[in-house]
């Protein structure tokens, strides 16, 4: 027989861990049909010689809700080989949504996502009202890849209570209207619910994202949604102290799994110290015994700041009054004696994340009499003008008209490879579409590959391919993809184990709506991406094709 596309000559990895080996791959429509030495003829036939034939690569941590509305090809993500997508991650998200409070969604993703809203406004569709006409409406769509939704509280909470969901638990009647909006949406397709309890996730007016008020009774009335339909995962935001499970929240993933049935993921373990990272997967094995699995990163998390969105900064309570306000307003703020002075004492007693001047360097200003300041750290500068390291940081985001660009330089860096390979966590955290404003790790699949496979050797090609492929996959319940074996989705990426990377280092590009700013990464050694058996990336460059499509949950 003749298959529709012929992939020859590859050194095939299937994403189960199994040994690589060299084969051919036969694609018929938008299916595998077979692995092996096949001799029969294609409509088209790539020659796969000296590269990596795997699975799509499949992204576990997406926030990319209203970016599929103006971007079909869901960029960065997409440059980097992934195929697929779930989104709707950490309780935030733009459905359900009634027309007279879309503005109150928008605002959630500017405070959390970091999208300016001129971008949201222009952007946004809104083709639809609730859960289901929202993913029904990205179906009608074309797209690049495969979209997965999961149910964000926030949105369901605010359908049913409107502006008191952001100051308190859900009464039993909006609980039991809230837990039927969300079984209809997880029995239309979607991949499970998401929430958070991280203080840094403010919306509205700088409010606490609505489903930050969810109570005890609520979460597990939720969560037994997903029991009843067996299908779908949870997926929350832990950080009272980012990378350190406390009791309080061992207890909640406790009931959470006991409640649903189903696998709950939560954000995040991070390297802590000596072993502060240990401790807590220690601590948490019996949760990860259970279907518990935390989240980690794979790349360094290099933040670009500045003031005019000062997102890093939101769970510091000095900042609150910062959050949408406007420049004039910010400067006053900033400049003021009580705002300084505030901040300064709250870094004293600060440890959800280390806020240290000595890491934070100058990367951009407008000013050109500034510019000799690029480069050097906040310590550097201020012990130059002998002043305060925090008012420094202050003057020169005010010298600069708030257009300064700060970056905030990662710690701990060359120590991520001691939990990326550990089978007790899994690699998500791209948070594609989201801190669009400050930094971008939508590119992890190609520097896992590139930095850690290729270059530091921590993990071998198959162990790495199976981290971002069928772990991902089987996690959430998406059937037939994330795997390479006949009757699979045609989901393939073909690249140059010598090149793969990122292509240096993340890149402020105006491309959103309205010409908005965003952070990208573009990537080397992609060769081909294929998507339900249609090549959507040839050699770095879109084909033209939008063979994507939306991908729903199944009961299992």
């Amino acid at each position: 027989m003749s298959y529709d596309l012929l992939i020859r000559n590859g050194t095939v990895v299937d994403g189960t861990g199994a040994p690589a080996v060299r084969a051919d791959v036969a694609i018929a429509g938008d299916k595998i049909a077979e692995i092996g030495k096949i001799r029969a003829g294609a409509a088209r036939v790539i020659d796969a010689s000296d590269l990596v034939v795997a699975p799509g690569f499949v992204d576990p941590h997406t926030h990319y809700d209203a970016q599929i509305c103006w971007d079909p090809l869901v960029t960065s993500t997409s440059w980097h080989g992934v195929t697929s997508v779930i989104m709707g991650n950490c309780g935030v998200g733009i459905a359900p949504c009634k027309p007279e409070v879309r503005e109150i969604a928008a605002w959630d993703l500017v405070n959390v996502e970091g999208i300016p809203f001129d971008a949201l406004s222009k952007g946004i569709s809104w083709e639809w009202i609730g859960f289901d006409e929202f993913m029904n409406a990205a179906a009608r769509r074309a797209c690049g890849i495969n979209l997965g939704f999961l149910a964000p509280l926030t949105p369901f909470r605010h359908f049913v209570m409107g502006e008191e969901s952001m100051d308190r638990a859900a009464r039993p009647d909006e609980l039991a209207r809230i837990r039927a909006l969300l079984r209809d949406a997880i029995a239309a397709g979607a991949f499970g619910f998401s929430t958070t309890t991280f203080s840094n996730h403010i919306g509205y007016q700088a409010r606490p994202l609505a489903c930050r008020l969810a109570s005890h009774d609520e979460l597990m009335a939720y969560a037994g949604v997903l029991k009843e339909l067996n299908r779908g995962a949870i997926e929350i935001a832990l950080t009272k102290t980012i990378g350190i499970l406390t009791d309080e929240e061992y207890q909640l993933l406790d009931d959470l799994l006991c409640a649903a049935n189903r696998p709950v993921t939560w954000l995040l373990v991070s390297i802590r110290g000596q072993d502060g990272h240990w401790q807590t997967l220690k601590k948490a094995e019996p949760l990860i015994g259970r279907g518990g699995i935390p989240q980690v990163s794979a790349v360094p998390i290099i933040v670009s700041i500045d003031l005019r969105a000062p997102g890093i900064f939101a769970s510091m309570q000095s900042w609150r009054p910062a959050f949408n306000q406007t420049r004039e307003e910010q400067k006053k703020l900033y400049a003021s004696a009580e705002f300084r002075g505030a901040f300064r004492e709250e870094l004293k007693t600060f440890k959800r994340f280390k806020v240290d001047m000595a890491r934070i360097a100058v990367d951009d200003t407008k000013r050109e009499e500034l510019r000799p300041l690029v480069g050097m750290t906040i310590d550097e500068i201020a012990r130059r003008r002998g002043r305060d390291p925090v008012d420094t940081f202050l003057d020169v985001a005010l010298e600069d008209d708030l257009a300064a660009r700060f970056t905030m330089i990662p710690a701990e860096e060359d120590r991520i490879h001691e939990l990326i390979g550990d089978p007790r966590t899994i690699i998500g955290l791209s948070d594609g579409g989201a801190h669009v404003n400050s930094h971008c790790e939508a590119g992890y699949p190609t520097y896992l590959l590139g930095h850690w496979v290729r270059d530091r050797q921590v993990l071998t090609l198959e162990h790495a391919i199976k981290r971002i492929t069928s772990e991902p996959a089987d996690l959430f319940g998406i059937v037939g993809r994330g795997r390479l074996a006949a009757g699979m989705a045609a989901d393939v990426t073909v690249f140059d184990l010598d090149t793969v990377g990122p292509a240096g280092r993340q890149q402020l590009v105006r491309d959103l709506p309205g010409s908005g700013e965003r952070f990208v990464v573009k990537a080397n050694g992609i060769e081909y991406t294929v998507v339900n058996g249609q090549v959507l990336y040839e050699h770095g460059r879109h084909t033209g094709a939008m063979p994507g499509k939306v991908i729903r949950s199944q009961a299992m």
